[in-house]
């Protein structure tokens, strides 16, 4: 099993400023709620997360969170920080660092930006998300959102990406109302299951770091 560490962030940088895996890394962990088009429809609301990692013990950790059950699309999910694209942001990865700041507290001046991952287009929101990958020094102190943010998790890359974590779980998608049968997703030793664009966004960057 390979061993991520801070060693690990100069060749992620550099792996993501080449072409990326795309659709096919994504497809690994899909969810298959809605089928998802190639191409996000032109009515598709623009939005970014921000994937952000950082080093605690010798290995990297991924930063989520655990949304409040607000009766959104997303409602009681796990997922990165961000949200919809405003006009005061100059690009979406301003976004992406917009909203951490708003959701978590984490400072945007506080964050490296190592590049960016494919979008995803999410028919059950109708939402095209941009996720950028961002690496902080140290562990960050967060200051939630407690109408967005039921709680963070810090995950560390090695456990998320043990084989033994990759499942199919039946899931409930707030967005429409039913039980999904059989998704792909990554399960947690505290039961925590990740599935849907967050797992799907995460299949990719391990596919890069993985080398795969």
């Amino acid at each position: 099993m390979e061993k991520y560490t801070l060693d690990t962030i100069p060749a992620l940088r550099h792996r993501l400023s080449m072409p990326l895996p795309g659709r096919a890394a994504q497809e690994k962990m899909i969810g298959h709620v809605l089928p998802i088009p190639r191409v996000a429809p032109d009515h598709a609301k623009l939005s970014a997360v921000l994937c952000l990692l950082f080093p605690w013990q010798g290995v990297l950790k991924v930063i989520l969170m655990k949304r409040m059950d607000d009766h959104t699309a997303h409602a009681g999910q796990v997922s990165f920080p961000g949200g919809r694209y405003e006009e005061g942001d100059a690009d979406l990865c301003c976004t992406a660092l917009r909203e951490a700041w708003e959701e978590i507290g984490v400072n945007p001046a506080s964050v490296d930006i190592l590049g960016a991952l494919t979008p995803i287009y999410i028919p059950v929101s109708n939402f095209n998300v941009f996720p950028y990958v961002g690496f902080l020094n140290e562990k960050p102190e967060y200051a939630l959102s407690h109408s967005e943010v039921s709680y963070t998790m810090e995950v560390p890359l090695d456990e998320l990406w043990h084989p033994d974590r990759k499942t199919r779980r039946d899931v409930v998608s707030p967005a429409i109302k039913k039980v999904i049968p059989n998704v792909n997703a990554y399960l947690l030793d505290d039961g925590t299951v990740i599935w849907g664009a967050t797992a799907m966004i995460l299949s990719e960057l391990e596919t890069i770091m993985s080398g795969q």
